[in-house]
Protein backbone atom coordinates (compact mmCIF):
# COMPACT_ATOMS: atom_id res chain seq x y z
CA UNK A 1 0.00 0.00 0.00
CA UNK A 2 0.88 3.34 -0.68
CA UNK A 3 2.48 5.47 2.88
CA UNK A 4 1.13 8.59 1.45
CA UNK A 5 -1.03 11.13 0.02
CA UNK A 6 0.55 11.56 -4.05
CA UNK A 7 0.65 15.19 -4.32
CA UNK A 8 -1.68 16.63 -7.61
CA UNK A 9 0.61 17.00 -10.47
CA UNK A 10 2.25 20.48 -10.60
CA UNK A 11 3.26 21.94 -14.02
CA UNK A 12 6.92 23.98 -13.30
CA UNK A 13 7.68 25.48 -17.32
CA UNK A 14 11.30 25.45 -16.61
CA UNK A 15 11.95 22.56 -15.20
CA UNK A 16 10.36 20.78 -18.09
CA UNK A 17 12.43 22.92 -20.89
CA UNK A 18 15.48 22.29 -19.03
CA UNK A 19 14.77 18.41 -18.33
CA UNK A 20 12.33 17.06 -21.17
CA UNK A 21 14.11 14.61 -23.41
CA UNK A 22 13.77 11.89 -25.51
CA UNK A 23 13.24 8.53 -23.84
CA UNK A 24 11.21 5.05 -23.58
CA UNK A 25 7.33 5.07 -22.23
CA UNK A 26 8.30 1.88 -20.56
CA UNK A 27 5.46 0.15 -21.70
CA UNK A 28 7.72 -2.73 -21.19
CA UNK A 29 11.10 -3.06 -19.64
CA UNK A 30 13.58 -4.35 -21.23
CA UNK A 31 11.89 -1.89 -24.20
CA UNK A 32 11.23 -3.48 -26.86
CA UNK A 33 14.31 -1.90 -29.18
CA UNK A 34 16.08 -4.65 -26.66
CA UNK A 35 14.39 -7.64 -28.16
CA UNK A 36 16.73 -9.93 -29.75
CA UNK A 37 16.11 -12.08 -33.11
CA UNK A 38 17.75 -14.81 -31.57
CA UNK A 39 14.53 -15.49 -29.46
CA UNK A 40 12.11 -17.19 -31.43
CA UNK A 41 8.98 -19.84 -31.16
CA UNK A 42 10.67 -22.21 -29.07
CA UNK A 43 11.74 -19.56 -26.69
CA UNK A 44 8.43 -18.99 -26.44
CA UNK A 45 7.07 -22.59 -25.87
CA UNK A 46 9.51 -22.15 -22.90
CA UNK A 47 8.20 -19.48 -21.35
CA UNK A 48 4.54 -20.82 -21.02
CA UNK A 49 5.93 -24.77 -19.57
CA UNK A 50 7.65 -22.09 -17.29
CA UNK A 51 3.83 -20.91 -16.84
CA UNK A 52 2.65 -24.24 -16.31
CA UNK A 53 5.32 -25.57 -13.63
CA UNK A 54 4.37 -22.43 -11.60
CA UNK A 55 0.92 -24.26 -11.02
CA UNK A 56 -2.13 -22.92 -9.89
CA UNK A 57 -4.00 -20.36 -11.96
CA UNK A 58 -3.33 -16.54 -12.13
CA UNK A 59 -5.18 -14.20 -14.30
CA UNK A 60 -4.69 -13.99 -18.37
CA UNK A 61 -4.25 -11.03 -20.36
CA UNK A 62 -5.44 -10.71 -24.05
CA UNK A 63 -4.34 -8.63 -27.22
CA UNK A 64 -5.59 -8.61 -30.64
CA UNK A 65 -3.98 -6.69 -33.22
CA UNK A 66 -6.06 -5.74 -36.09
CA UNK A 67 -4.25 -4.10 -38.55
CA UNK A 68 -6.66 -2.10 -40.69
CA UNK A 69 -7.36 1.29 -41.42
CA UNK A 70 -9.58 2.60 -44.20
CA UNK A 71 -7.96 5.99 -44.56
CA UNK A 72 -4.95 7.14 -43.66
CA UNK A 73 -4.11 9.90 -40.42
CA UNK A 74 -0.74 11.57 -41.33
CA UNK A 75 0.44 11.95 -37.40
CA UNK A 76 -0.17 7.92 -36.91
CA UNK A 77 3.20 5.78 -36.15
CA UNK A 78 1.20 2.59 -35.14
CA UNK A 79 1.45 -0.65 -37.30
CA UNK A 80 -1.07 -0.56 -39.83
CA UNK A 81 -2.19 -1.30 -43.35
CA UNK A 82 -4.72 1.17 -44.90
CA UNK A 83 -6.93 -0.42 -47.73
CA UNK A 84 -10.43 -0.31 -48.72
CA UNK A 85 -9.94 -4.09 -49.61
CA UNK A 86 -12.41 -5.78 -47.49
CA UNK A 87 -11.23 -9.75 -48.47
CA UNK A 88 -8.38 -8.97 -46.98
CA UNK A 89 -9.81 -8.74 -43.56
CA UNK A 90 -11.37 -11.99 -44.02
CA UNK A 91 -8.32 -13.55 -44.99
CA UNK A 92 -6.96 -12.00 -42.10
CA UNK A 93 -9.18 -13.39 -39.86
CA UNK A 94 -8.95 -16.99 -40.48
CA UNK A 95 -5.27 -16.85 -39.74
CA UNK A 96 -5.87 -14.83 -36.58
CA UNK A 97 -8.12 -17.53 -35.81
CA UNK A 98 -6.11 -19.94 -36.09
CA UNK A 99 -3.25 -18.41 -34.34
CA UNK A 100 -5.74 -17.77 -31.41
CA UNK A 101 -6.49 -21.56 -31.44
CA UNK A 102 -2.75 -22.68 -31.10
CA UNK A 103 -2.60 -20.01 -28.10
CA UNK A 104 -5.53 -21.54 -26.40
CA UNK A 105 -4.23 -24.81 -27.24
CA UNK A 106 -0.71 -23.98 -24.71
CA UNK A 107 -2.74 -22.06 -22.04
CA UNK A 108 -5.71 -24.86 -21.68
CA UNK A 109 -6.87 -25.48 -18.12
CA UNK A 110 -4.14 -22.90 -17.16
CA UNK A 111 -6.19 -19.09 -16.95
CA UNK A 112 -9.47 -17.28 -17.28
CA UNK A 113 -8.88 -14.47 -18.75
CA UNK A 114 -9.73 -11.42 -17.04
CA UNK A 115 -8.64 -8.49 -19.49
CA UNK A 116 -9.26 -8.29 -23.47
CA UNK A 117 -7.58 -5.50 -25.63
CA UNK A 118 -8.56 -4.96 -28.92
CA UNK A 119 -6.51 -2.38 -30.79
CA UNK A 120 -5.04 -1.44 -34.04
CA UNK A 121 -5.15 0.36 -36.68
CA UNK A 122 -8.98 0.16 -36.40
CA UNK A 123 -10.09 -2.96 -34.71
CA UNK A 124 -14.12 -1.84 -36.09
CA UNK A 125 -12.66 -2.72 -39.51
CA UNK A 126 -13.91 -5.98 -38.83
CA UNK A 127 -17.71 -5.83 -39.96
CA UNK A 128 -20.26 -6.76 -36.82
CA UNK A 129 -20.24 -10.34 -38.60
CA UNK A 130 -16.80 -10.72 -38.48
CA UNK A 131 -16.16 -9.62 -34.79
CA UNK A 132 -19.51 -11.75 -34.03
CA UNK A 133 -17.54 -14.79 -35.76
CA UNK A 134 -14.28 -13.26 -33.61
CA UNK A 135 -15.90 -13.31 -30.22
CA UNK A 136 -17.70 -16.68 -30.46
CA UNK A 137 -14.19 -18.04 -31.47
CA UNK A 138 -11.99 -16.40 -28.56
CA UNK A 139 -14.47 -17.77 -26.15
CA UNK A 140 -14.29 -21.26 -27.64
CA UNK A 141 -10.22 -20.89 -27.32
CA UNK A 142 -10.14 -19.20 -24.11
CA UNK A 143 -12.51 -18.98 -20.61
CA UNK A 144 -13.67 -15.72 -19.71
CA UNK A 145 -14.19 -14.16 -16.25
CA UNK A 146 -17.91 -12.96 -15.82
CA UNK A 147 -18.85 -9.41 -17.48
CA UNK A 148 -18.73 -7.79 -13.39
CA UNK A 149 -15.30 -8.53 -13.53
CA UNK A 150 -13.30 -8.88 -16.50
CA UNK A 151 -12.22 -5.73 -18.33
CA UNK A 152 -12.70 -6.13 -21.86
CA UNK A 153 -11.97 -2.98 -24.04
CA UNK A 154 -11.92 -1.70 -27.69
CA UNK A 155 -10.30 1.02 -29.82
CA UNK A 156 -13.01 2.72 -32.35
CA UNK A 157 -12.76 5.00 -34.97
CA UNK A 158 -16.21 7.05 -34.56
CA UNK A 159 -15.81 8.07 -37.94
CA UNK A 160 -16.76 4.09 -39.14
CA UNK A 161 -18.90 3.14 -36.09
CA UNK A 162 -22.99 4.09 -36.13
CA UNK A 163 -25.05 3.57 -32.94
CA UNK A 164 -26.16 0.63 -33.58
CA UNK A 165 -22.99 -1.12 -33.92
CA UNK A 166 -21.94 0.28 -30.27
CA UNK A 167 -24.89 -1.34 -29.12
CA UNK A 168 -23.48 -4.40 -31.08
CA UNK A 169 -20.16 -4.90 -29.38
CA UNK A 170 -21.63 -4.42 -25.98
CA UNK A 171 -23.64 -7.11 -26.91
CA UNK A 172 -20.50 -9.69 -27.83
CA UNK A 173 -18.73 -9.03 -24.43
CA UNK A 174 -16.76 -5.21 -24.81
CA UNK A 175 -17.37 -3.41 -21.26
CA UNK A 176 -14.61 -0.34 -22.20
CA UNK A 177 -14.38 1.51 -25.51
CA UNK A 178 -12.23 4.32 -26.02
CA UNK A 179 -12.16 6.77 -29.12
CA UNK A 180 -9.55 8.41 -31.32
CA UNK A 181 -11.03 12.30 -31.06
CA UNK A 182 -7.10 13.86 -31.48
CA UNK A 183 -8.51 17.22 -31.64
CA UNK A 184 -12.18 18.85 -32.54
CA UNK A 185 -10.82 21.64 -34.43
CA UNK A 186 -11.75 21.42 -38.57
CA UNK A 187 -8.55 22.82 -39.72
CA UNK A 188 -6.61 21.02 -37.14
CA UNK A 189 -8.58 17.73 -38.55
CA UNK A 190 -7.64 18.74 -42.16
CA UNK A 191 -4.33 18.64 -41.68
CA UNK A 192 -3.79 15.64 -40.50
CA UNK A 193 -6.63 14.12 -42.72
CA UNK A 194 -8.82 13.00 -39.96
CA UNK A 195 -12.18 14.52 -40.34
CA UNK A 196 -14.68 13.58 -37.41
CA UNK A 197 -17.36 15.82 -37.17
CA UNK A 198 -18.25 16.59 -33.20
CA UNK A 199 -21.81 15.13 -33.81
CA UNK A 200 -20.42 11.64 -34.93
CA UNK A 201 -18.29 11.63 -31.43
CA UNK A 202 -20.99 12.59 -29.45
CA UNK A 203 -23.42 10.22 -30.84
CA UNK A 204 -21.21 7.30 -30.22
CA UNK A 205 -20.25 8.29 -26.88
CA UNK A 206 -24.01 8.91 -26.26
CA UNK A 207 -24.64 5.34 -27.49
CA UNK A 208 -21.73 3.80 -25.19
CA UNK A 209 -23.66 5.25 -22.14
CA UNK A 210 -27.18 4.15 -23.55
CA UNK A 211 -25.60 0.35 -24.07
CA UNK A 212 -24.07 0.21 -20.43
CA UNK A 213 -20.73 0.49 -21.20
CA UNK A 214 -18.20 0.44 -17.95
CA UNK A 215 -16.14 3.02 -19.23
CA UNK A 216 -15.96 5.45 -22.00
CA UNK A 217 -12.14 6.81 -23.01
CA UNK A 218 -11.11 9.44 -25.37
CA UNK A 219 -7.98 9.62 -26.76
CA UNK A 220 -6.25 13.41 -27.59
CA UNK A 221 -2.90 14.21 -28.92
CA UNK A 222 -1.75 17.90 -28.17
CA UNK A 223 1.33 19.32 -30.55
CA UNK A 224 -0.75 18.46 -33.91
CA UNK A 225 -0.16 20.76 -37.16
CA UNK A 226 -2.78 24.30 -36.98
CA UNK A 227 -3.29 23.41 -33.38
CA UNK A 228 -3.16 26.65 -30.84
CA UNK A 229 -3.70 27.52 -27.52
CA UNK A 230 -7.27 28.91 -28.50
CA UNK A 231 -8.51 26.00 -30.72
CA UNK A 232 -6.75 23.30 -27.51
CA UNK A 233 -9.06 25.59 -24.82
CA UNK A 234 -12.34 24.77 -27.42
CA UNK A 235 -11.34 20.93 -27.65
CA UNK A 236 -11.07 21.03 -23.75
CA UNK A 237 -14.35 22.41 -23.46
CA UNK A 238 -16.01 19.77 -25.75
CA UNK A 239 -14.00 16.86 -24.37
CA UNK A 240 -15.17 18.04 -20.69
CA UNK A 241 -19.16 18.48 -21.82
CA UNK A 242 -18.86 15.31 -23.25
CA UNK A 243 -18.02 14.07 -19.87
CA UNK A 244 -15.84 10.78 -20.75
CA UNK A 245 -14.34 8.58 -17.98
CA UNK A 246 -10.89 8.74 -18.95
CA UNK A 247 -9.21 11.08 -21.10
CA UNK A 248 -5.69 10.11 -22.61
CA UNK A 249 -3.38 13.40 -23.55
CA UNK A 250 -0.46 12.03 -25.72
CA UNK A 251 1.91 14.23 -27.02
CA UNK A 252 2.33 14.12 -30.86
CA UNK A 253 6.11 12.87 -32.22
CA UNK A 254 6.89 14.62 -35.51
CA UNK A 255 9.59 12.25 -36.72
CA UNK A 256 8.77 12.06 -40.52
CA UNK A 257 12.42 10.19 -41.32
CA UNK A 258 10.52 7.50 -39.30
CA UNK A 259 6.95 7.22 -40.48
CA UNK A 260 6.30 7.92 -43.76
CA UNK A 261 2.62 9.17 -43.48
CA UNK A 262 4.01 12.15 -41.33
CA UNK A 263 5.86 13.60 -44.17
CA UNK A 264 2.29 14.64 -45.60
CA UNK A 265 2.20 17.10 -42.71
CA UNK A 266 3.22 21.05 -43.37
CA UNK A 267 6.42 21.59 -41.60
CA UNK A 268 5.43 25.21 -41.06
CA UNK A 269 1.92 24.30 -39.72
CA UNK A 270 3.54 22.84 -36.33
CA UNK A 271 3.19 24.48 -33.00
CA UNK A 272 7.17 25.40 -31.74
CA UNK A 273 7.86 23.78 -27.93
CA UNK A 274 7.16 26.77 -26.18
CA UNK A 275 2.98 26.47 -27.10
CA UNK A 276 3.00 22.82 -27.12
CA UNK A 277 4.16 23.51 -23.61
CA UNK A 278 1.64 25.73 -22.59
CA UNK A 279 -1.13 23.47 -24.14
CA UNK A 280 0.09 20.61 -21.69
CA UNK A 281 0.22 22.93 -18.65
CA UNK A 282 -3.55 23.96 -19.93
CA UNK A 283 -4.92 20.49 -20.16
CA UNK A 284 -3.71 19.61 -16.94
CA UNK A 285 -5.41 22.43 -15.76
CA UNK A 286 -8.45 21.83 -17.43
CA UNK A 287 -9.19 18.48 -16.81
CA UNK A 288 -8.45 18.49 -13.27
CA UNK A 289 -10.52 21.51 -12.42
CA UNK A 290 -12.93 19.20 -13.97
CA UNK A 291 -12.61 16.86 -11.68
CA UNK A 292 -10.21 14.40 -13.22
CA UNK A 293 -7.40 12.73 -11.60
CA UNK A 294 -4.21 12.76 -13.24
CA UNK A 295 -3.08 9.30 -13.13
CA UNK A 296 0.39 9.15 -15.02
CA UNK A 297 2.27 9.42 -17.84
CA UNK A 298 -0.90 10.83 -19.96
CA UNK A 299 -3.98 9.71 -18.43
CA UNK A 300 -6.68 11.16 -16.29
CA UNK A 301 -9.88 9.67 -15.04
CA UNK A 302 -12.55 10.13 -12.43
CA UNK A 303 -11.82 9.76 -9.41
CA UNK A 304 -14.42 6.90 -9.48
CA UNK A 305 -12.90 4.79 -12.71
CA UNK A 306 -11.48 1.81 -12.20
CA UNK A 307 -7.99 3.20 -12.70
CA UNK A 308 -8.17 6.14 -9.73
CA UNK A 309 -9.47 3.40 -7.59
CA UNK A 310 -6.66 1.08 -8.30
CA UNK A 311 -4.15 4.29 -7.84
CA UNK A 312 -5.46 4.61 -4.64
CA UNK A 313 -5.26 0.64 -3.72
CA UNK A 314 -1.75 0.15 -4.95
CA UNK A 315 -2.95 -2.20 -7.14
CA UNK A 316 -2.17 0.11 -10.89
CA UNK A 317 -0.10 -1.69 -13.19
CA UNK A 318 1.39 -0.51 -17.04
CA UNK A 319 1.78 -2.79 -19.92
CA UNK A 320 1.50 -2.40 -23.91
CA UNK A 321 -1.96 -1.14 -23.89
CA UNK A 322 -1.02 1.75 -21.14
CA UNK A 323 -2.19 1.48 -17.57
CA UNK A 324 -3.58 -1.50 -16.41
CA UNK A 325 -6.04 -2.69 -13.42
CA UNK A 326 -4.52 -6.25 -13.96
CA UNK A 327 -1.57 -6.42 -12.39
CA UNK A 328 -0.28 -10.44 -12.15
CA UNK A 329 -1.85 -11.31 -15.49
CA UNK A 330 0.40 -13.40 -18.21
CA UNK A 331 -0.19 -10.86 -21.67
CA UNK A 332 -0.85 -13.11 -24.51
CA UNK A 333 -0.69 -10.91 -27.79
CA UNK A 334 -2.13 -12.02 -31.16
CA UNK A 335 -2.12 -10.59 -34.58
CA UNK A 336 0.82 -8.83 -36.63
CA UNK A 337 3.44 -6.87 -34.66
CA UNK A 338 1.49 -7.64 -31.32
CA UNK A 339 4.28 -8.17 -28.27
CA UNK A 340 2.95 -10.82 -25.38
CA UNK A 341 4.62 -11.22 -22.25
CA UNK A 342 4.77 -14.32 -20.65
CA UNK A 343 6.56 -16.75 -18.11
CA UNK A 344 9.18 -13.89 -17.76
CA UNK A 345 9.49 -13.38 -21.57
CA UNK A 346 8.62 -11.09 -24.07
CA UNK A 347 7.93 -11.60 -27.39
CA UNK A 348 6.90 -10.27 -30.42
CA UNK A 349 5.54 -11.27 -33.74
CA UNK A 350 6.20 -10.46 -37.20
CA UNK A 351 5.27 -7.52 -39.09
CA UNK A 352 3.69 -8.26 -42.41
CA UNK A 353 0.79 -10.11 -43.24
CA UNK A 354 3.27 -12.53 -45.57
CA UNK A 355 5.54 -13.19 -42.66
CA UNK A 356 2.75 -13.73 -40.50
CA UNK A 357 0.51 -16.41 -42.99
CA UNK A 358 3.60 -18.52 -43.67
CA UNK A 359 4.59 -18.85 -40.24
CA UNK A 360 0.79 -19.64 -39.42
CA UNK A 361 0.47 -21.98 -42.54
CA UNK A 362 3.62 -24.38 -40.97
CA UNK A 363 1.49 -24.22 -38.09
CA UNK A 364 4.04 -22.49 -36.02
CA UNK A 365 3.16 -18.90 -33.89
CA UNK A 366 4.35 -15.85 -35.79
CA UNK A 367 6.92 -15.20 -32.86
CA UNK A 368 10.08 -13.27 -34.30
CA UNK A 369 11.94 -11.62 -31.63
CA UNK A 370 12.20 -11.51 -28.02
CA UNK A 371 14.24 -11.21 -24.85
CA UNK A 372 14.04 -13.46 -21.69
CA UNK A 373 14.58 -11.63 -18.68
CA UNK A 374 17.43 -11.86 -15.88
CA UNK A 375 16.99 -11.19 -12.63
CA UNK A 376 18.51 -7.58 -12.86
CA UNK A 377 15.51 -7.06 -15.72
CA UNK A 378 12.85 -8.51 -13.07
CA UNK A 379 13.88 -6.19 -10.86
CA UNK A 380 14.22 -3.04 -12.57
CA UNK A 381 11.09 -3.42 -13.89
CA UNK A 382 8.95 -4.20 -11.16
CA UNK A 383 11.03 -0.76 -9.54
CA UNK A 384 9.67 1.30 -13.16
CA UNK A 385 6.28 -0.36 -12.43
CA UNK A 386 6.02 1.13 -8.90
CA UNK A 387 7.63 4.78 -10.29
CA UNK A 388 5.24 4.55 -13.20
CA UNK A 389 2.36 3.43 -11.28
CA UNK A 390 2.32 4.87 -7.96
CA UNK A 391 4.83 7.65 -8.14
CA UNK A 392 6.58 6.78 -4.93
CA UNK A 393 9.01 3.41 -4.26
CA UNK A 394 9.43 1.40 -0.83
CA UNK A 395 13.49 0.25 -0.79
CA UNK A 396 12.52 -1.89 2.25
CA UNK A 397 9.60 -3.60 0.22
CA UNK A 398 11.80 -3.97 -3.25
CA UNK A 399 14.73 -5.79 -0.38
CA UNK A 400 11.84 -8.64 0.50
CA UNK A 401 11.07 -9.57 -3.29
CA UNK A 402 15.06 -9.30 -4.25
CA UNK A 403 17.99 -10.64 -2.95
CA UNK A 404 19.63 -7.17 -2.99
CA UNK A 405 20.49 -4.50 -0.36
CA UNK A 406 19.31 -1.19 -2.22
CA UNK A 407 21.49 1.25 -2.15
CA UNK A 408 24.55 -0.03 -2.18
CA UNK A 409 23.05 -2.16 -5.87
CA UNK A 410 21.53 0.96 -6.93
CA UNK A 411 24.95 3.28 -5.91
CA UNK A 412 25.12 5.05 -8.79
CA UNK A 413 21.41 5.37 -9.64
CA UNK A 414 20.78 6.92 -6.30
CA UNK A 415 23.75 9.42 -6.92
CA UNK A 416 21.30 10.49 -9.77
CA UNK A 417 18.11 10.54 -7.93
CA UNK A 418 20.03 13.12 -5.67
CA UNK A 419 20.52 15.84 -8.56
CA UNK A 420 16.79 15.05 -9.31
CA UNK A 421 15.81 15.91 -5.62
CA UNK A 422 18.25 18.96 -5.57
CA UNK A 423 15.50 20.12 -8.71
CA UNK A 424 12.36 19.10 -7.19
CA UNK A 425 11.47 16.03 -8.67
CA UNK A 426 11.55 13.80 -5.71
CA UNK A 427 12.49 13.00 -2.06
CA UNK A 428 14.53 10.57 -0.72
CA UNK A 429 13.59 9.58 3.09
CA UNK A 430 15.20 6.08 4.67
CA UNK A 431 12.73 4.18 2.88
CA UNK A 432 11.14 5.79 0.14
CA UNK A 433 11.69 7.42 -3.30
CA UNK A 434 8.59 10.12 -3.58
CA UNK A 435 7.90 11.79 -6.56
CA UNK A 436 6.88 14.92 -6.11
CA UNK A 437 3.92 17.05 -7.96
CA UNK A 438 6.64 18.64 -9.75
CA UNK A 439 8.29 15.43 -10.67
CA UNK A 440 5.32 13.51 -11.73
CA UNK A 441 5.32 14.89 -15.45
CA UNK A 442 8.70 14.05 -16.01
CA UNK A 443 8.38 10.40 -14.29
CA UNK A 444 9.96 8.99 -17.46
CA UNK A 445 12.93 10.68 -16.76
CA UNK A 446 13.00 9.06 -13.16
CA UNK A 447 12.94 5.63 -14.99
CA UNK A 448 15.16 6.55 -17.18
CA UNK A 449 18.06 6.44 -14.12
CA UNK A 450 17.02 2.85 -14.19
CA UNK A 451 17.40 1.70 -17.19
CA UNK A 452 20.51 -0.36 -17.32
CA UNK A 453 20.05 -0.54 -21.36
CA UNK A 454 19.88 2.97 -22.11
CA UNK A 455 22.85 4.14 -24.01
CA UNK A 456 24.36 0.99 -24.60
CA UNK A 457 24.73 0.07 -28.25
CA UNK A 458 22.05 -2.44 -29.66
CA UNK A 459 22.40 -5.29 -31.58
CA UNK A 460 20.81 -5.67 -35.01
CA UNK A 461 18.51 -2.61 -35.45
CA UNK A 462 18.39 0.55 -36.10
CA UNK A 463 18.79 2.94 -33.35
CA UNK A 464 15.63 3.91 -32.13
CA UNK A 465 14.33 7.14 -31.45
CA UNK A 466 11.98 7.66 -28.86
CA UNK A 467 9.67 9.91 -28.13
CA UNK A 468 10.17 13.37 -26.07
CA UNK A 469 9.38 12.52 -21.91
CA UNK A 470 7.20 15.32 -22.23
Amino acid sequence: MMHSAVPAVDFDGALVRKLSQSGPRYTSYPTADRFAASFGYSDYLKAVARVRMRGGTRPLSLYVHVPFCEKLCYYCACNKIITKKREKADEYLGYLKREIELQGKLFEGLNEIEQLHFGGGTPTYFSDAQMDELMAHLRRCFRFAADDRGEYSIEIDPRTVSPERVHSLRAQGFNRISLGVQDFDADVQKAVNRIQPESETRAVITAARAADFRSVSIDLIYGLPLQTLETMAVTLDKVIDANPDRIAVYHYAHLPRLFKAQRRINEADMPDSESKLQMLSLCIERLTAAGYVYIGMDHFAKPEDDLAVAQRQGRLHRNFQGYSTHAEADLVSCGVSAISSVGGSYSQNVKTLDEYYDAIDRNELPVVRGVRLTLDDTLRRAIIQMLMCHFELSMNAIEQDFPITFRSYFAQELDKLAEMERDGLLAIDGEWITVTGKGRLLIRNICMVFDRYLGQPQAGEQVVRFSRTV
